[in-house]
């Protein structure tokens, strides 16, 4: 069996925005295309399942054909409740998938062995990671197994919110991924966009490769 039919893709869209003056950003166009569009077209391959975790109109996602799914949790719980968001969509809909894998919407060159790599992380494929690269430990970026869901709902319902105070205290593997090439100069793999600048920089490295 393939790596990638073991594990379900989960885009994380639920961001405020708040350094881009708000709205989508991951709907900003990014060398023509949505933002996105990049981070849907890196991930597609190395899974078997794709969905978009969003809050609000799910419509303004038609274009991309995927299902939306949103937080079970009001106000603005963050990218844990994306996490669990994931988790219970692939319950409900894949029930013969393990594991999600979730990524950020504003990263458009994670790495293009990201899932895999997860993956081998653990022997039986299984396992709770996140990613680290030169810059940090990124855990919006993470390796979640569906046998976990009950426990991130009781520390949502807690009032838990930090996804990497969660991920730390349940005993996270790291997974070390080195600078990736982009239009001909090493970058962070994680690197993301809160900011038109970063917008910016983004498109002159995608125009440059």
């Amino acid at each position: 069996m393939e790596l990638s039919q073991r594990v379900a893709g989960v885009v994380l869209a639920g961001g405020r925005s708040s350094r881009m003056g708000g709205g989508d950003k991951c709907l900003k166009p990014l060398a023509g295309r949505p933002l996105i569009a990049h981070v849907i077209e890196r991930l597609r391959p190395q899974v078997s399942d794709l969905v978009i975790n969003a809050n609000g109109e799910p419509s303004r996602f038609a274009s991309f054909g995927l299902p939306v799914v949103a937080d079970s949790f009001s106000g603005y719980a963050g990218p844990l409740a994306g996490v669990h968001a994931g988790l219970e969509w692939v319950k409900a809909n894949r029930p013969g998938i393990g594991s999600i894998v979730t990524v950020a919407a504003d990263t458009p060159f994670f790495p293009s062995d990201l899932v895999p790599r997860f993956l081998a992380a653990f022997e039986d494929g299984h396992g709770i990671c996140v990613a680290r690269s030169e810059e940090g430990v990124h855990p919006v970026f993470g390796l979640w197994p569906v046998a976990i869901a009950g426990e991130i709902e009781a520390s949502l319902k807690k009032g838990t919110r930090k996804i990497s105070v969660w991920a730390e205290q349940h005993g996270a593997k790291e997974v070390s991924f080195p600078p990736v090439m982009v239009g001909g100069r090493p970058i962070d793999p994680f690197f993301n966009v809160n900011r038109l600048e970063e917008l910016a920089e983004a498109d002159s490295q995608l125009k440059a490769t």
